[in-house]
């Protein structure tokens, strides 16, 4: 039951990262901190459609 989903930054609305969730396990939107190279440091990324 696992799904591909696309990380978006907070700040700059820019689509970073690709990766996968289980639905089962993470029902809601899944909010974490990484790298973004465009604001060239870590911000909270959040899951987009």
């Amino acid at each position: 039951m696992r799904v591909r989903i696309t990380m978006a930054c907070t700040e700059c609305k820019q689509r970073n990262y690709d990766t996968m969730k289980n639905k089962k396990n993470d029902p809601d939107r899944i909010e974490l901190n990484k790298y973004c190279r465009f604001c060239r440091k870590h911000t909270l990324h959040r899951e987009t459609k």
